[in-house]
């Protein structure tokens, strides 16, 4: 189950850089949302090694 969550948390973290880039591309009313869920998606990747993997580990 590690590996699925690292895998889950590599690939929300490199999405947020293709959401990030994509901001700039669509219209203007949805660009800061855009870009708020690229920030959402980094935090959700930084989230899950923080607190899910690092509990299991001290089990």
């Amino acid at each position: 189950m590690n590996i699925f969550a690292a895998i889950v948390s590599i690939a929300l973290f490199l999405s947020s850089f293709a959401l990030f880039a994509y901001a700039y591309a669509v219209p203007e009313e949805w660009a800061a949302l855009t870009f708020f869920i690229g920030i959402m998606a980094v935090t959700l990747s930084m989230a899950i090694p923080f607190t899910i993997l690092g509990h299991r580990e001290r089990e």
